[in-house]
């Protein structure tokens, strides 16, 4: 839980840099990259990360449009990331214009439940981490080399002219 906005800032970007990255690398075939034909993809999950920032945040009250409920998926890569980006800047254009540090402690409705807008953030970005973290899975099946997020990637490592740990 977040009792400070600079904190989460500060988490903030450099989990949207991790994303960013992570989405640039995608490209518009490996779009269709599943594990499984029930399980999401790529497409879809990066789409979940994008479209989150608005629903979630505009959930809890911040008045976050970038994306809407029914939109479709763009067929591009390319669009998907650049949508993100746009909304994961809103997230912090609209936190500094409308919420402060005491703001955080106070309950908001939440998908059934009241959360505080500090355990909200935590969630935003916790969220944003899990299904990051599904997508290297895909791109990994898809042939696509995974950027390092918390430490160098087997791809990187090799880079380095070492060998990736196991």
């Amino acid at each position: 839980m977040f009792r400070q906005l600079e904190d989460f800032y500060k988490d903030w970007a450099y989990e949207v840099e991790a994303t960013g990255k992570v989405l640039a690398t995608l490209t518009d075939a490996s779009l269709a990259q599943r594990i499984t034909p029930e399980g999401r993809s790529l497409a879809e999950l990066a789409w979940h990360i994008a479209e989150t920032p608005s629903e979630m945040m505009t959930q809890a009250g911040l008045p976050i449009h970038v994306t809407h409920d029914g939109q479709e998926i763009p067929a591009s890569a390319a669009e998907i990331a650049a949508i993100y980006a746009k909304a994961a800047q809103a997230v912090v254009d609209e936190l500094k214009a409308h919420w402060t540090d005491a703001m955080l402690l106070e309950e908001v409705p939440m998908y059934g439940q009241s959360w505080t807008r500090g355990v909200v953030l935590g969630a935003l970005m916790g969220h944003q981490t899990h299904h990051r973290g599904q997508m290297t899975v895909l791109m990994r099946q898809a042939g696509l080399a995974v950027p390092g997020v918390y430490g160098p990637s087997r791809e990187e490592w090799l880079a380095y002219g070492r060998p990736a740990p196991r």
